[in-house]
């Protein structure tokens, strides 16, 4: 058996309908849909064999491989099938998004509904488990980590309420082999270990993961150039995979047998390869004719506006190579503001090669490019930045408004304070002023207009689509209901 358990909670362990976008139902708190049914159709369980899924949350692939690398004897685990395999197990090491609700998508569905979100309550769960408090009795160490480690520093409480014995924070390659052996000698380990700058893995030595990670997602770099002052990601080196190494991972995920196609992730997909905030047309290219041609369907965790406007004829060739496998594809795209001032002050690197000052031009164009080639994104827009006036927030309205007519979903998100920014205070429902109301709203119009269409295009040529598709929109409508009330 082995010493070594990965798990992470029923909210993480899902492929969502083979669909990222679905993924962010887990935000939401519990609705009038029954519990049972909303999870079939936001977060359905993964297929398991012995307890073990078929896939895995990329991050928890990435902790397991280094382990099975040190030597570890490691398994991973459902957590619905945590019982048995704790018999003999002497660490468990728990794999978190977002563990809270402290992020920004979940801090304001939380806000408008009033309720803890599904993925708070999943994690709670987990930890409270009949199966874990058992285990614990008996010695068992649990080690946390994973991109949602930081809100731990708000909830340093949770940490002893919890029985969680270290919680790991940031890129933990050089650092999980160290605290896992002392976890099963019985050493003493930090409650919180913060991976420090001369800690952070180099490319050579982060390892392929083993195993297939859930819907094929992949990394393709790590860190990014931009330097957004309200981002974790930023004050991380800027580190592009090697195509040998994206085209091991991805064969990893493609004979499994489990997943056909991929999710290339990376904080800036366009800029695969580059050493600045140009793209590298080279690299990109033969990155994309490389998995299109194993591949049978493919995606992006985020792009940037400036890349690809900067670029359309790039972007162009890259849709060429994506649209001949399937109809659409889709992207998390940060937008963040329509204030030129807002974003020459937080984020003057998120326009270039253009003037901060012109990021609405920017974002109009980038767009209306992603519209033209099928890329559907899912945008992000922060409310209650620090320092926003009246005025910035009104430029952000006359921005979605200005995107109406561009196949997109436009999510204002209240501001949590990270990267640079983390000392400033958390963005509150209750600090809303009647301008915030009327873009929330704005967005939400927005939002309603073109889901039937996203509707449309996810569930294409499935059996089930018009079922599923009619309990999607009652949620949304229900969504829309909720921010109605807003007003």
């Amino acid at each position: 058996m082995a010493d070594v358990l990965l798990t992470a909670d029923r909210t993480l362990m899902s492929n969502y309908h083979r669909n990222e976008f679905l993924g962010f139902g887990t935000c939401a708190p519990p609705n009038f849909i029954p519990e049972w049914l909303y999870s079939y159709l936001f977060f359905p369980p993964l297929k398991t064999s012995k307890g073990q899924p078929w896939t895995a949350p990329y991050g928890l692939r990435k902790t397991e491989a280094q382990l099975l690398k040190e030597g570890f004897k490691v398994e991973t685990v459902s957590p619905n099938h945590l019982g048995n395999a704790l018999k003999d197990a002497k660490v468990l090491g728990i794999h978190a998004m977002d563990p809270f609700g402290l992020g920004p998508a979940s801090t304001t569905l939380a806000s408008i509904f009033k309720k803890e979100p599904y993925l708070a309550k999943h994690f709670r769960a987990l930890l409270k488990s009949p199966a874990i408090k058992k285990a614990k009795q008996n010695g068992l160490k649990v080690i946390v980590g994973g991109p949602g480690a930081w809100q731990f520093k708000y909830r340093e409480k949770s940490v002893k309420d919890l029985d969680i014995d270290c919680v790991l924070e940031g890129e933990g390659e050089n650092v999980v082999g160290k605290l896992f052996k002392a976890a099963i000698e019985g050493q003493e380990i930090p409650r919180h270990y913060e991976v420090g700058v001369g800690e952070v893995p180099s490319l050579e030595e982060i390892p392929d993961i083993v195993q297939p990670s859930i819907n094929g997602l992949i990394e393709i770099g790590r860190g990014c150039c931009r330097g957004c002052q309200f981002c974790n990601v930023t004050l991380r080196p800027l580190r592009w995979y090697p195509i040998d190494k994206v085209n091991r991972e991805l064969d990893v995920n493609l004979s499994s047998g489990k997943v056909p196609g991929t999710c290339l992730h990376s904080e800036d997909v366009m800029l695969y390869g580059s050493k600045n905030t140009i793209p590298n047309d080279e690299k990109l290219l033969a990155l994309h004719e490389l998995v299109m041609k194993k591949v049978d369907g493919l995606s992006w965790s985020h792009c940037s506006l400036a890349a690809v406007a900067s670029s359309p004829k790039l972007f162009s060739k890259v849709s060429e190579l994506i649209l001949q496998k399937q109809t659409w594809w889709g992207a998390e795209v940060g937008i963040e503001t329509g204030s030129g001032e807002i974003a020459k002050k937080i984020m003057p690197a998120k326009a270039h090669p253009f003037r901060a000052e012109d990021w609405h031009d920017v974002v109009v164009e980038g767009m209306g490019l992603m519209h033209d080639n099928k890329l559907v994104p899912a945008c992000t827009l922060i409310v209650g930045l620090p320092d926003e006036r009246e005025e910035d927030v009104i430029k952000t309205m006359d921005l979605v408004d200005d995107l109406k007519d561009m196949r997109s979903l436009i999510v204002p998100l209240f501001f949590v304070p990270l990267g640079k920014l983390q000392n400033e205070g958390w963005f509150e429902e209750t600090t809303l002023s009647a301008l915030h109301k009327q873009l929330l709203v704005r967005c939400a119009e927005h939002d309603f207009y073109w889901v039937d269409n996203l509707l449309d295009w996810s569930f294409s040529g499935k059996w089930y689509s018009l079922i599923m598709k009619e309990f999607y929109k009652g949620f949304s409508a229900l969504a829309k209901y909720k921010v109605r009330q807003i007003e």
